[in-house]
């Protein structure tokens, strides 16, 4: 199969079109013809040294979180997800291959069935950052009318279903931005927006509640000053965590809830997903879309950290 070959890490380069064996479907596993495939920060992350890399064993490796593409294989004949259906959800890398390959081998656990509302390129946009959201926003700072949430990063990958799920579940959502994104944002459903290339937002917010830090200290220090505008007792949620090292003795010593975050590839939450995507009540955005082949330069436009939404890869026609 035609696959993207890490060969090691480094900068996007290091990512070459080659091929590989189809991986074989074992136990409860499902084989995945992949129609598109996710580009993920921490796909970059990783590339670079970073991520997850020491858990790789070996080089070559395939990268890549989250497909969209049609079952080839199932575990057993009597499963109600059959050969031709269309599914979507994360692949278990690095501790198997990746997505950035025309098969997968996918735990029965981690797929659900495609919203029919969605193309291939728009559903594998989905899994790991509506999922990373999801977990952030609803299981951990269980979003509710009266609360108070800052979202960072409000127009990224993770942000912009961050956002939409804190709206849906009743929150008043402030979310930071650049200025072309400030109206994007309102129509996700912000109540307050900050143009975090004009104003700082702990100059102009307080008394919050919770802060989703898609940020850290990366930029400014981001998630630093995100502590000041938290009340007593405010929770934080980290996401890059590498960027702030101190971030749990920080938030401690200023009184505040603390904890990171990652993303664990649940289908079931998936499929809870998939119905808000068909009602419409949540909208997924696919910023750009590369070739399978051109995969070095998708990683590189993610790396500029001005994408609105998601980077797909289109790894074979549907």
């Amino acid at each position: 199969m035609r696959a993207i070959l890490m060969g090691g890490a480094g900068g996007p380069e290091v990512l070459e079109c080659g091929t590989a064996e189809v991986p074989v479907s074992v136990n409860s596993e499902f084989l995945v013809r992949v129609v598109a495939a996710g580009v993920n920060p921490t796909d970059a992350k990783t590339r670079a040294g970073r991520g997850v890399t020491p858990a790789i064993g070996s080089f070559p490796i395939i990268l890549g979180n989250d497909f969209s593409g049609i079952v080839e294989a199932v575990p057993y004949e009597g499963h109600p997800i059959k050969v031709g259906d269309e599914v979507y959800g994360m692949t278990g890398f690095p501790r198997f291959g990746g997505s950035y390959a025309e098969y997968v081998t996918v735990s029965s656990l981690s797929i659900a069935r495609k919203p029919k509302s969605l193309s291939h390129v728009e559903a594998a946009g989905v899994p790991l950052a509506a999922l990373t959201a999801w977990g952030m926003v609803v299981e951990v700072a269980k979003a509710h009318e009266g609360q108070r949430i800052l979202i960072h990063a409000g127009a990224g990958g993770v942000g912009h279903f961050a956002v939409q799920f804190a709206r849906f579940f009743g929150a008043y959502v402030i979310a930071t931005g650049s200025t072309r994104n400030l109206a994007w944002l309102t129509e996700l459903g912000a109540n307050e927006t900050v143009d975090y290339t004009s104003e700082r937002f702990d100059e102009v917010l307080d008394e919050v509640d919770v802060v989703i830090d898609l940020v850290g200290n990366v930029h400014d220090d981001t998630g630093t000053r995100s502590l000041s505008i938290l009340r007593h007792g405010g929770l934080i949620i980290n996401a890059p965590t590498g960027s702030w090292p101190s971030f749990i003795d920080d938030a401690t010593a200023a009184g505040l809830r603390a904890t990171t975050y990652k993303v664990a590839p649940d289908g079931t939450n998936l499929a809870v997903i998939s119905r808000l995507l068909e009602s419409g009540d949540v909208r997924v955005f696919v910023d750009q879309v590369f070739e399978m082949d051109a995969a070095a330069d998708a990683h590189r436009s993610l790396e500029t950290g001005h994408t609105r939404g998601k980077i797909v890869l289109k790894v074979s026609d549907y």
